[in-house]
């Protein structure tokens, strides 16, 4: 693919574009100190995040571990309450406290910036729950972002890794799949961007290590934001 038929870039939000990974860790401790369970490291968070907040709490829960998902307690009763309780309470403390601690990675901004001078079309996707997307990116972003979508699954739109929410945006900016790249840092951004059929450019300044991308597929890797440029 060359740098003209590059009309598009659909953006992960966390460990992508923000470093959000304070913010997130806050909250899951808040929701566990608040029913009486132990807590959990930065490194514990780190590992957790990448399939939505229903997936991290599981995770987060006594004896959970990625990549544990809701199907894997669906035939507790208790720890199914549970879960309900937590992630009603870390999302109630998220949707406040989520800017606490929150910023863009250096040289994201500047990125963006060059992409819209240059009329590439932006757009985010994230698992994250929509309310936080829809509030960040304008507060950390402004209008250099053409569409931001967090997880809706409530609508019928699939969360990442399937590839509902990336084509879905790339309908709302108006660009085909095969003239747009993925940018992610995780396994999850990968197999997203295979199912809706573009390549995927993995960053190494997020959540995963070089380590892990490449045992999960990875195959074009950055460490700078500048360096998207290079390969665009």
């Amino acid at each position: 693919m060359n740098r003209k038929q590059i009309h598009a870039v659909v953006f992960d939000l966390d460990g992508t574009l923000l470093d959000t990974l304070r913010d997130l860790a806050d909250a899951v401790n808040a929701a566990l100190t608040k029913n009486g369970l132990p807590t959990r490291s930065l490194d514990d968070v780190r590992r957790f995040v990448g399939n939505g907040i229903a997936n991290l709490i599981v995770r987060a829960m006594p004896g959970g571990e990625y990549p544990d998902t809701l199907s894997d307690i669906a035939d507790d009763p208790v720890k199914v309450e549970l879960h309900h309780r937590l992630l009603q309470d870390f999302s109630e403390y998220y949707e406040i406290h989520c800017e606490d601690n929150t910023r863009p990675y250096d040289g994201i901004v500047p990125l963006l910036e060059t992409l819209k001078a240059q009329g590439i079309r932006m757009a985010v996707v994230s698992n994250k729950a929509d309310f936080a997307v829809k509030k960040m990116i304008p507060s950390y972003f402004g209008d250099l972002i053409d569409v931001a979508a967090g997880e809706d699954e409530a609508h019928g739109i699939g969360k990442k890794p399937s590839p509902e929410m990336v084509l879905s945006a790339l309908g709302k900016i108006g660009v085909a799949p095969e003239h747009a790249i993925y940018v992610g840092d995780s396994d999850v951004d990968i197999r997203t961007a295979k199912n809706a059929g573009i390549p995927c450019i993995s960053v190494l300044w997020g959540f995963r290590s070089r380590e892990f991308l490449l045992e999960h597929g990875a195959v074009t890797l950055i460490c700078e934001p500048e360096e998207l440029l290079a390969y665009l």
